[in-house]
């Protein structure tokens, strides 16, 4: 992933809040590189880490994929129905076009990181403004690593990369279980 932000769509209210939704839907935005992931693999992902045959009970929590394009919809519209054959039931996940997307607070973004206050602060020394370290790919990642979605191998490959000091670092590599 290049960057993730977590935000609001597919409603029509301008400025949406978390307070003041709208018809909007909470959802994630992904910024990644098709050269190295697929929009396929990251349907096959979506796909994997919900319940696509539960309703939702608010447009705010609603599943949905957003598509930007003519073949973005054809990919998503057939791996949904490959999966509602495979499940043998109605699946409820929308597939709708891309609108606009509207960043959440900064207290939503890097959820993860926040939960881990030594290397938030060590984010925030390089990124003091909040835009700034939502729109942080090193941000992205760490947060990534810390929920628990990269690999131990993943780290020790990208670590220099990410900006981290030695304590930092450290501290990352043992909560991924990397170690040093």
């Amino acid at each position: 992933m290049v960057r993730t932000r977590v935000g609001y769509a597919g409603g029509t209210r301008e400025n949406p809040t978390y307070h003041h939704l709208g018809d909007h839907a909470e959802t994630l935005q992904i910024d990644y590189d098709p050269e190295r992931i697929s929009f396929e693999r990251l349907l096959e992902y979506f796909w994997s880490e919900h319940d696509p045959t539960s309703r939702a009970w608010s447009t705010q929590y609603k599943a949905v994929v957003f598509y930007h394009s003519d073949d973005q919809k054809r990919l998503a519209e057939e791996s949904r129905d490959r999966l509602a054959a495979k499940l043998k039931r109605r699946v409820f996940t929308e597939v709708t076009p891309f609108s606009r997307f509207y960043p959440a607070e900064a207290y939503h973004q890097k959820y993860y990181l926040r939960q881990n206050r030594r290397l938030l602060q060590e984010m925030q020394r390089y990124y003091m403004q909040d835009a700034k370290l939502m729109n942080s790919t090193a941000a992205a990642r760490v947060n990534g690593y810390l929920g628990r979605f990269g690999t131990a191998e993943g780290l020790k490959v990208e670590i220099d990369r990410l900006g981290l000091s030695e304590d930092a670092r450290r501290e990352l590599q043992e909560t991924v279980g990397a170690g040093s």
